[in-house]
């Protein structure tokens, strides 16, 4: 498990910066004080959860639809929990909750996904009749506004502005359409990772931390993109949540390839496994030890076990 398979890299012949993320890390937002709790909101057609106030008082509990100003315009979203204690978040992602959705609202949000899957299959229609390379992946029509949204997939940029007003002309509403990138798509999907679980974009969190080979190797892990990239084809996101674990575990533990003394003989540290705190030492008399990383101290800049 500790090994890097420099081998894998050639075999494969794969640079593995492709698979790194080329935006920046988001700035984290202020760790803002409010004197009531959040509402956490989810657009379920896009998988994304926004923080919200309840300053009318409504009557309201998770699983309920509700009505508030999302990025996309006014819609119906649902209600998944309540943050006691939000931390972090930006003043700019708490939205307002309007109003509770009633029955003619629930009504019509079943009538919108039936004309979405026919607004699905003419977007493709549309899309091969102007020969433009884009992959569909959702489609969504707000309830509160006269809106249709696509979110695509392209390798490139497109210049879509005679397919929207295709659109224009069989919709009769306003046509927005979103580019989003491999990993936006694989947390509007979903799907299983090679963990067996739901993916964590799409079930866990939707805020994607940019994910580096660094964190990688500071892991201990194989090098081979099949090994290390997830379904979108990215680095996995469960490199970015466990590093800090990681980093903090890796300063209270001796580095391979260290060099120290024990029990009168010269040993040099083969393997460091930060899951079980055990550390394996081979001795210049070929000795090879496995002792519990507790047993390591730092003083004046070495390392000694007690």
């Amino acid at each position: 498990m500790s090994d890097i398979f420099e081998n894998d890299l050639e075999a494969e012949n794969i640079n593995l910066s492709s698979l790194e993320d080329s935006d920046e890390a988001e700035e984290i937002g202020e760790e803002l004080v409010f004197e009531k709790p959040l509402y956490v909101l989810r657009m379920n057609y896009s998988s994304e959860t926004v923080y919200a106030r309840n300053d009318r008082n409504l009557d309201i509990k998770p699983g309920d639809f509700v009505f508030a100003a999302t990025r996309y315009g006014k819609d119906m979203v649902q209600i998944k929990g309540i943050a006691a204690k939000p931390i972090g978040v930006k003043l700019s992602e708490v939205v307002v909750i309007e109003r509770k959705a009633v029955k003619e609202d629930l009504k019509k949000m079943e009538e919108f996904k039936a004309k979405e899957k026919e607004a699905f299959r003419v977007f493709r229609e549309k899309a091969a009749a102007h020969r433009l390379d884009m992959k569909l992946v959702t489609v969504h029509f707000l309830a509160d506004e006269q809106k249709v949204i696509f979110f695509f997939c392209s390798d490139s940029r497109v210049d879509f502005r005679e397919l929207v007003k295709d659109l224009v002309s069989v919709f009769k509403m306003r046509i927005e359409l979103r580019q989003i990138g491999v990993r936006d798509e694989a947390r509007i999907t979903g799907g299983l990772g090679m963990c067996g679980r739901p993916l964590c974009c799409h079930g866990i969190s939707d805020k994607l931390r940019p994910v580096s080979i660094r964190m990688a190797k500071d892991q201990n892990l194989s090098l081979n993109s099949l090994k290390i990239s997830g379904q979108c084809g990215r680095l996995l996101c469960c490199l970015s949540y466990e590093f800090d674990w990681y980093s903090e575990a890796k300063k209270r533990m001796p580095q391979e390839g260290l060099h120290i003394v024990y029990d009168g003989t010269n040993f040099r540290i083969t393997e460091v496994n930060f899951i079980t705190s055990m550390v394996k030492m081979l001795g210049e008399d070929g000795r090879l030890l496995e002792i519990n990383a507790k047993r390591f101290t730092k003083e004046n800049g070495k390392w000694r076990i007690d």
